[in-house]
């Protein structure tokens, strides 16, 4: 929006070498006021040497200055109808129960939450939980069976890709330093057995699968006893 914004305000190099680094940081934080001055002033001076450089100081012709302020302003109406649209998600998502319980899981936020819900729908849809693995795609394509052992073993990617990377994020976010000690110390013990960060990510989805399947069917929240 800072950025858009600016753009509306200087569309041309020589609008901006016109304007000077003052007036420009001054716009830059009217605009984002939880910012510092600081921050607005490095934007300004970093906005004023690209301008410097760039060797088209000007727009050729006029009806490139109308459309750039159309297309602009288009997307700042599509912002704000997407903040709207937001804003209902949360207060629909916040009367469900099953939102809760998934953003008890360490690393789960709200969007990431609501994501989840919405993917998988009823959880009593899937009576085990690897039906719900095999939903997301994260199981293996190819099954170790007698003496035959596969070299290269993918997930299927079948399913659902929008649950897919949502559990990716949570995976991610909970393997930081306030997320999950559970899912940390599963992912340490994978690193350790030597198998690559990728791999690890997948068997930590795995991990993560049962337990939203187990909470949900039990509507209990998440304990997270290392």
């Amino acid at each position: 929006m800072v950025s858009l914004k600016t753009l509306l305000e200087f569309p041309t190099s020589e609008a901006v070498l016109r304007a000077g680094k003052a007036k420009i940081s001054e716009k830059i934080a009217s605009i984002c006021m939880r910012r510092s001055e600081r921050w607005a002033m490095g934007k300004a001076e970093a906005l004023l040497a690209a301008a410097t450089r760039n060797p088209f100081r000007k727009a050729p012709f006029q009806s490139h200055l109308i459309s750039l302020e159309m297309y602009v302003s288009m997307l700042l109406h599509y912002r704000e109808h997407l903040t709207t649209l937001e804003k209902q998600m949360d207060a629909l998502a916040n009367e469900i129960e099953e939102y809760k319980i998934i953003q008890s899981i360490p690393g789960i936020g709200e969007k990431i939450a609501a994501t989840i819900i919405s993917e998988i729908g009823e959880i009593d849809r899937f009576n085990h939980p690897k039906k719900l693995v095999a939903f997301a795609g994260v199981d293996p394509s190819v099954h170790i069976s007698g003496k035959f052992t596969a070299t290269i073993n993918r997930i299927t990617k079948r399913g659902s890709s929008r649950l897919r990377h949502s559990l990716f994020l949570a995976v991610l976010c909970s393997l930081r330093r306030t997320g999950s000690k559970k899912m940390k110390a599963f992912y340490d013990k994978k690193i350790a057995e030597g198998k690559p960060h990728k791999v690890a990510m997948i068997a930590c989805v795995n991990k993560l699968l049962p337990w939203i399947f187990a909470l949900l069917r039990r509507k209990e929240t998440f304990l997270d006893l290392a």
